[in-house]
C-alpha cells in the first residue's frame, strides 16, 4: 500500500518520527554478500540529525541492527530487517500540532486520507522514515560496486541563488564529505554555510538542489515502456520528503536547444565501443542505459517547518496562527544527499537483477 518499492529487490519501510524506531525489510538481495551493520552505518552517519550547526540539532545515533538475513557476516537470500531505534524524541514540542495544521506540511492530507494521524514530529510523513531507505541503499550500493563497479555520487549542487561549479565526471566522494554543506565547490560552499546559517537564525528555511551521477554504468538497463530507467528514477527520489522536481541530462535547459544542439552524436572508442560524443541525454536512451554516465537532478523545497507565525487553521477549521516548534533543518539539502544516493541506488540494484534475469548478460 505504498510503502513498498521495487520489484526484485524490494524494500519495505516501517516506523514514525516519534514511534520506538525506523527501519526496513530488504527481500531480493542476493546471498553470500559480506555485509556488516559498519556498511549501512557509514550512509547512516551522513543521513542523521545534529551534524552540524546548519542541521537540525536532534541527538540522534542512528545506530543500525540488522536483526535478521544477515548469518556470519553474509546474506543468506532471506530478507534482511534493519531497525534503528529513536532515542531523542521530544513529543511535548508538537502538542499544538495536535489540533493545528502546519502550513505545506502533511498535516492536512493525512487527516483527510485517513481520519487519523501521528501528529507527534509529522510521524509517517517525517523525513526520519527515510532511514529505512538509506540502510537498504548502503546495500544495493555494495552489490552494484561488487557485479559492476557502478559508483554512485551525490552532492549539493545549489542551495537557494547559489550554485557551486562542479564536475560530475571527475567529482569524488572526498571532495562532497569535505564540508558540512556536502557541495564539493569550495567556495560556493563557504557562501552556501553562510546563508543556510543565517536563514536558521532567521527561523526560516531555504530549498536548493542536489545532484546526483553514477557512473560504470552498464548498457541495456531499463524496462520499456512503463518502467523506463528515468522514470523509475524519477519516482524513487520523488518519493522523497520535500522534493519537487526531478531533470535527467540537459533536463528542462534543453528545451531551449534545437534537434541538431541537442543530440548526442555517436563515435566508436579505441577499445571498439559504441559511445557518444557529448551526453545530453544523461546516460538513458529510450529508457535504457547507453553506458554513458546517469546524471540527475532533483529539486528540494524549503523546509516547511519554520519558527515564524504563520497563519493555518485548526482540525475543526477555525482561523489560528502557528509558530513551530521542535527542530527542524533550515536547508534539508545536506542531509538529503545520501537519500537520493540511496534512492538511486535503489533503482539501479532492481533493474541490474532485473537485466540479469531477463537477458543473462552479467
Amino acid at each position: 500500500m505504498g510503502n513498498t518499492f521495487g520489484h526484485l529487490f524490494r524494500i519495505t519501510t516501517f516506523g514514525e518520527s516519534h514511534g520506538g524506531g525506523v527501519g526496513v525489510i530488504i527481500d531480493g538481495c542476493p546471498p553470500r554478500l559480506e555485509i556488516s551493520e559498519t556498511d549501512i552505518q557509514y550512509d547512516l552517519d551522513r543521513r542523521r540529525p545534529g551534524q552540524s550547526k546548519i542541521t537540525t540539532p536532534r541527538r540522534e545515533t542512528d545506530t543500525c541492527e540488522i536483526i535478521s538475513g544477515v548469518f556470519q557476516g553474509k546474506t543468506l537470500g532471506t530478507p534482511i530487517a534493519i531497525l534503528v531505534r529513536n532515542k531523542d524524541q521530544r513529543s511535548q514540542d508538537y502538542n499544538e500540532m495536535a489540533a493545528k495544521f502546519r502550513p505545506s506540511h502533511a498535516d492536512a492530507t493525512y487527516e483527510a486520507k485517513y481520519g487519523i494521524r501521528n501528529w507527534q514530529g509529522g510521524g509517517r510523513s517525517s523525513a526520519r522514515e527515510t532511514i529505512g531507505r538509506v540502510a537498504a541503499g548502503a546495500i544495493a550500493k555494495k552489490i552494484l560496486k561488487q557485479v559492476a563497479n557502478i559508483e554512485i555520487i551525490g552532492y549539493v549542487k545549489r542551495i537557494k541563488n547559489l550554485e557551486g561549479i562542479i564536475d560530475p565526471a571527475t567529482v569524488t566522494l572526498e571532495q562532497v564529505e569535505s564540508n558540512i554543506v556536502r557541495c564539493p565547490d569550495e567556495k560556493t560552499a563557504s557562501k552556501m554555510i553562510d546563508l543556510i546559517d543565517q536563514t536558521r537564525r532567521d527561523q526560516d528555511s531555504i530549498g536548493g538542489v542536489v545532484e546526483c551521477v553514477s557512473r560504470n554504468i552498464p548498457k541495456g538497463l531499463g524496462q520499456p515502456v512503463f518502467d523506463k530507467l528515468e522514470a523509475d528514477l524519477a519516482k524513487g527520489v520523488m518519493s522523497l520528503p520535500a522534493s519537487k522536481g526531478f531533470e535527467i541530462g540537459s533536463g528542462f535547459a534543453g528545451t531551449l536547444l534545437t534537434g541538431s544542439e541537442h543530440n548526442d552524436e555517436f563515435y566508436t572508442d579505441e577499445t571498439g565501443e559504441i559511445r557518444t560524443t557529448t551526453n545530453r541525454s544523461g546516460g538513458i536512451q529510450g529508457g535504457i542505459s547507453n553506458g554513458e554516465n546517469i546524471i540527475i537532478r532533483v529539486a528540494f523545497k524549503p523546509t516547511a517547518t519554520i519558527g515564524k507565525e504563520q497563519k493555518t487553521v485548526t482540525n475543526t477549521g477555525e482561523e489560528t496562527t502557528l509558530a513551530a516548534k521542535g527542530r527542524h533543518d533550515p536547508c534539508v539539502l545536506p542531509r538529503a544527499v545520501p537519500m537520493v544516493e540511496a534512492m538511486v541506488a535503489l533503482v539501479l540494484c532492481d533493474h541490474l537483477l532485473r537485466q540479469e534475469g531477463q537477458c543473462g548478460v552479467f
